[in-house]
């Protein structure tokens, strides 16, 4: 299902777990919900375009149209923003920013409609199949605002309540999820049985879906994880709150400590 299908369902109890990000878990806690969170991916966007715009750098994005997924409260362009603020840049005011789907950003920046795009990995694979490069990559500005480690940002999501009665189906689920993910990370025959599943349009595709999903597996989870998420929040929240849902601090309990890898 898509995100808010999948939370009405975790909401309703017709699903034990679901995969959402944190920042979602973190306001339901901060509503007095007792939902947890064990990261599944450090996935995140990254700003492409074609070669021919002659974009090197966030200082060129403006005065250009550039489209974004996930509105205008998405993690990743609130980062973005973030990091032009860096080099002296209101990257909302100074570019012409268009919101919309996925598919249909990929479509406008193959036509040339946009300069470039902020799109979500699997999505950005596709157009570096197709020879587009990275302008911004999340994963890299991190460092340059601050924040060493990368917050996880999707993860499996469950009640404590329901962890603590199956503490046994609890811990095989996450245990099972870092095994295939430790398998996928090495095993190239995995991605070849699960290559009709994943519909790439041609070789150039598959491999991009492959590097990308590889490089969102997390080594592990500990306390750093929820450190990182922290002084994400932070930096967030200094910049769109709303991105944020308005919180200032990352409520006890959102990083499930009942598991460690």
């Amino acid at each position: 299902a898509d995100k808010d299908a999948a939370a009405i369902a975790f909401q309703a109890g017709e699903v034990d777990v679901i995969v959402t990000d944190w920042i979602w878990v973190a306001r339901q806690r901060a509503n007095g919900y007792d939902y947890t969170f064990v990261p599944w991916s450090l996935s995140v966007g990254a700003m492409m375009a074609d070669p021919a715009k002659a974009i090197g750098s966030v200082s060129d994005l403006k005065g250009r149209r550039i489209g974004i997924a996930g509105g205008p409260n998405d993690k990743s362009w609130v980062l973005v923003q973030a990091f032009a603020r860096k080099a002296g840049m209101d990257l909302a005011e100074e570019a012409e920013v268009e919101f919309a789907a996925p598919p249909l950003l990929n479509e406008l920046a193959r036509q040339g409609d946009l300069d470039a795009v902020l799109n979500f990995w699997q999505y950005n694979a596709r157009l570096k199949a197709q020879g587009f490069t990275e302008v911004v990559a999340v994963a890299r500005i991190l460092p340059e605002l601050g924040l060493d480690r990368p917050p996880p940002l999707l993860g499996w999501t469950f009640r404590e309540e329901w962890a603590e009665e199956n503490p046994e189906l609890a811990r095989g689920l996450l245990d099972a999820s870092y095994a295939a993910k430790d398998l996928m990370r090495s095993d190239d025959a995995v991605w070849d049985r699960i290559r009709p599943q994943m519909m790439a349009e041609d070789d150039a595709v598959f491999e991009a879906l492959k590097s990308g999903y590889r490089e969102g597996i997390p080594a592990g989870y500990g306390p750093a994880d929820e450190v990182a998420a922290r002084e994400a929040l932070t930096l967030m929240s200094g910049i769109a709150p709303a991105a944020v849902d308005g919180l200032t601090e990352l409520p006890d309990g959102t990083f499930w400590a009942g598991y460690a890898r």
